[in-house]
């Protein structure tokens, strides 16, 4: 006699499955520096790599000063935001970029707008989620049109970007 099926079918991917292959994902591709030399022989010129790579440094820099913008105006989510902020400094420092990792709350070292935190924490962590999701959007679409290792290297990042913005989100359910 065969088994019943299953009283209720889980809409989407459950959780365990969407970390796993956001996870699975990330070692597939691999975070590395991007000196290899599969760009070398490539027909895309150096300059499209080398504004990419810096745009992709710009943009880590700037999330990395909106996890600074949140935990200054709440001091209570370092727990669950500062080992977000550490990997997002991790990028941009693959990318090329210098940032402090000494003070969360330094000022930023370019003039750029301040950023807007929401008042309450729920906000804050939404507003961070989407600024997340945005970028890794962004860099999805931008690891097409360049070659070899920064392709892999924008994947990997725009992949743990995904799960910033998962993480973020998870909390508030």
């Amino acid at each position: 006699m065969p088994y019943p099926p299953p009283p209720r079918v889980p809409s989407g991917p459950r959780r365990r499955s969407l970390l796993a292959s956001v996870a699975g994902g990330a070692l597939l591709v691999g975070c590395s520096d991007g000196t290899g030399s599969s760009e070398e022989g490539t027909a895309v010129s150096p300059s499209v790599v080398e504004r990419a790579r810096a745009r992709a440094a710009r943009d880590s820099r700037g999330i990395v000063e909106r996890y600074d913008a949140v935990l200054a105006a709440h001091p209570a989510l370092a727990e669950r935001v500062g080992p977000l902020r550490a990997e997002a400094v991790r990028h941009a420092e693959a990318f090329g970029e210098t940032v402090t990792t000494s003070s969360p709350t330094a000022s930023p070292s370019s003039p750029a707008p301040p950023v807007t935190v929401p008042a309450t924490e729920k906000d804050a962590l939404a507003q961070l989620a989407a600024a997340e999701r945005a970028l890794a959007d962004r860099r999805a679409k931008a690891l097409l049109d360049v070659p070899g290792e920064l392709a892999r290297l924008l994947a990997s990042v725009a992949a743990a970007g995904a799960a910033h913005a998962y993480l973020l989100t998870e909390g508030t359910r």
